[in-house]
């Protein structure tokens, strides 16, 4: 059966100096954020899996644990995970590229931790982070497969738009059914952030 096509926008931002981060830190004892030193493939692959299932994070999925070390064991990436009272909440990946940028590749939480305000508190820490590696700029992509306040969360924090591209692709029809049983989160919203 062939995946239906549906139109996505890919919105480009980024920051180029420290002082146009917006923070939205919480004070909540029972949040902490931890950089996770050893790869580890099935934990990495289990944070992908698991927060991006609903946003149709789907290009990794078939990695092995070869190509997930791989990628992973790099000193130009940094993870780094939200917990909430020991619980994995979501996470956030860094990634040093050429000239000085830092991408955030991966970002996002797991559902039962969205609402809570713990995702721009993470992200705070993720831009924070990212300058701490020796960035110039800061930049990051999401889309319209994403969850409604994903774009509205970057520019919050201070990230302006550069680019905005509009391509068609396949997803798979349980995914556009559940999203059109959920009116939280249709195929035009945007949420974490995913590869585009």
């Amino acid at each position: 059966m062939e995946k239906p096509q549906v139109e996505v926008t890919t919105w480009y931002l980024e920051m180029k100096s420290p002082a146009q981060l917006r923070a939205a830190l919480v004070d909540r004892p029972d949040l902490t954020i931890i950089r996770s030193q050893i790869p580890l493939p099935a934990f990495s692959r289990w944070l992908y899996a698991t927060v991006g299932e609903q946003w149709h994070w789907r290009d990794r999925l078939g990695w092995s644990e070869d190509k997930w070390m791989a990628y992973l064991d790099r000193p130009a990436l940094q993870t780094w995970v939200a917990y909430v009272a020991g619980t994995p909440a979501g996470y956030i990946e860094l990634e040093a590229q050429a000239e000085g940028s830092v991408e955030i590749a991966y970002f996002g939480l797991l559902p039962p931790f969205i609402g809570q305000r713990i995702g721009g508190h993470l992200l705070t820490v993720g831009i924070q982070k990212a300058w701490q590696m020796g960035a110039q700029r800061v930049w990051v992509h999401t889309c319209s497969l994403d969850g409604e306040f994903a774009l509205k969360n970057y520019q919050a924090r201070g990230f302006e738009l550069y680019d905005t591209q509009i391509h068609r692709e396949a997803i798979d029809s349980t995914t556009v059914a559940k999203r059109a049983g959920d009116r939280s989160a249709s195929p035009y919203s945007q949420n974490s952030v995913r590869p585009g």
